[in-house]
C-alpha cells in the first residue's frame, strides 16, 4: 500500500511542470485578508519588576483610573507607585472569516521602563481596528519566553523580558465582513507580470473552462458559482490549479552595509576584464621622551613620532568568460578573489560597462 502512495505521489510530481506551482501560492483571493488590531492595557502581578512611577506617570494613571471603575476610591494625594505594574501595547491579527467567540493570540510590548513582564497577567483591555472599533477583548496570563536575575549589582538576562504573548488570549467580538459575494471572484497576484497573469489565466480556463478573464498583470476575474457550498468547491479547486509562473526578471541585490549579496537564476554575464587592486594605508603611533640636558633647565617631555605606511597592490586584469546561468556566473565571480565590499565595487562597473545583465538594486 505505502510503494503504491509513493509511486502515486511520483507520478503526479512528474506530470506537473517544473516551474509549476499551486495558483495559492502565486496569488490571493480579493476580499481574503487579515486585518491588525492594537490596544494598550495593563500588566499586573510582577515581582517588582514594573514601571517606576516617577517615569512613566501615565501607568499611575491609568491604574488609578482602573481601581475607580472597579470601585475602589482613592485617597486624595496619595501616590501610587506601581512597582508591580506595567503599561503595554498589544497587538494582534485578525484572520479572515473570524466569527464572534474565536480566539485568537495576543503580543504584549511593555511602553514603559518595566525590567521584565514574566508572570504578569494582562487585565481585559479592548483591541480596536483600523476605524476605531473594538473588535476583540484581551487578558490572559503572559508567557514570557525569557528568564533575569540580578543580585549585588550583576545581572543577567536571557532572551527579550519586556515582550509576553498570550496564547488565545483575546476573544473576537465583532465579525468583518470578507466579500466574497457576486458574480465573480479577484484573483491578485502576489507579483505583478503579464506572463504568470496569462499563464494563470490559461491554466484556470482547461481546468475550469472559460471561465477567467485578465484585467491587468496582477487582476484576474474569474466567474464563481453563487451557492455557497458550490463556491467553497470551486475556489478549492481554483487554488490548487497548477501555474507555470514567468521567468523572472535577473536582478541582483546588494546590501552595502552587510556586505551582502544576493541574485536569483537569471544573471547572466558577458566577457569582460576586471582588473582591481587594494590599497591599504597604515597609521601608527611611537611615543619617545626628549631628555634636556641636565643644565639646560628644561623638562622631560613625551613626544609622539606618527609612521604613516601605504601600500597598493598591484591589480592583475583578469578575463572573465560569459557566464550563461547561475553556477557560471558564481565561478566567475569567485575566480577574482575579491571580497564581499570589493565585489561590490565590480559589480556595479560591470553592469556600467553592460557586462552584467541583470538589475542592481543596492539596499
Amino acid at each position: 500500500m505505502i510503494q503504491r502512495i509513493l509511486l502515486l505521489a511520483f507520478s503526479l510530481a512528474l506530470a506537473l511542470p517544473v516551474s509549476a506551482a499551486r495558483l495559492k501560492d502565486l496569488a490571493s483571493i480579493g476580499g481574503v485578508r487579515d486585518n491588525q488590531l492594537i490596544g494598550y492595557g495593563l500588566v499586573v502581578g510582577l515581582d517588582g519588576s514594573g514601571d517606576k512611577g516617577t517615569s512613566t506617570p501615565y501607568t499611575t494613571q491609568s491604574l488609578g483610573n482602573m481601581l475607580n471603575q472597579l470601585g475602589v476610591q482613592i485617597p486624595q494625594g496619595l501616590k501610587l507607585d506601581p512597582k508591580n505594574v506595567a503599561a503595554v501595547s498589544l497587538t494582534a491579527t485578525l484572520p479572515p472569516f473570524a466569527r464572534a467567540g474565536q480566539k485568537i493570540d495576543v503580543t504584549a510590548s511593555s511602553i514603559g521602563d518595566a525590567k521584565s513582564l514574566r508572570g504578569g497577567t494582562l487585565l481585559m483591555s479592548p483591541l480596536k481596528g483600523a476605524d476605531g472599533q473594538i473588535y476583540a477583548i484581551a487578558q490572559g496570563s503572559l508567557i514570557v519566553g525569557g528568564a533575569g536575575a540580578q543580585a549585588g549589582g550583576s545581572s543577567a538576562k536571557v532572551n527579550h523580558l519586556s515582550v509576553g504573548r498570550v496564547p488565545a488570549g483575546a476573544t473576537v467580538e465583532r465579525e468583518v465582513p470578507t466579500q466574497l459575494s457576486g458574480p465573480t471572484i479577484a484573483v491578485e497576484l502576489l507579483d505583478a507580470d503579464f506572463g504568470t497573469a496569462s499563464n494563470a489565466v490559461d491554466a484556470i480556463n482547461r481546468a475550469l473552462g472559460p471561465v477567467a478573464r485578465a484585467i491587468d498583470a496582477r487582476l484576474i476575474e474569474v466567474s464563481a458559482p453563487q451557492d455557497s457550498n458550490a463556491r467553497v468547491r470551486f475556489v478549492s479547486r481554483l487554488e490548487n490549479i497548477a501555474v507555470t509562473a514567468a521567468k523572472a526578471s535577473p536582478l541582483v541585490i546588494v546590501n552595502a552595509r552587510t556586505g551582502s549579496i544576493v541574485m536569483n537564476q537569471a544573471v547572466t554575464l558577458e566577457p569582460c576584464a576586471v582588473a582591481h587592486g587594494n590599497l591599504s594605508v597604515t597609521v601608527s603611533n611611537t611615543p619617545e621622551v626628549s631628555q634636556p640636558n641636565a643644565l639646560a633647565g628644561g623638562q622631560t617631555v613625551v613626544t609622539n613620532q606618527a609612521n604613516i605606511d601605504i601600500k597598493a597592490q598591484g591589480g592583475k586584469v583578469i578575463e572573465v568568460p560569459r557566464g550563461t546561468d547561475l553556477a557560471k556566473v558564481v565561478a566567475a565571480l569567485n575566480a577574482l578573489g575579491a571580497g564581499p565590499q570589493d565585489l561590490i565595487a565590480i559589480l556595479q562597473a560591470m553592469k556600467a560597462a553592460g557586462a552584467l545583465k541583470a538589475e542592481l538594486e543596492i539596499i
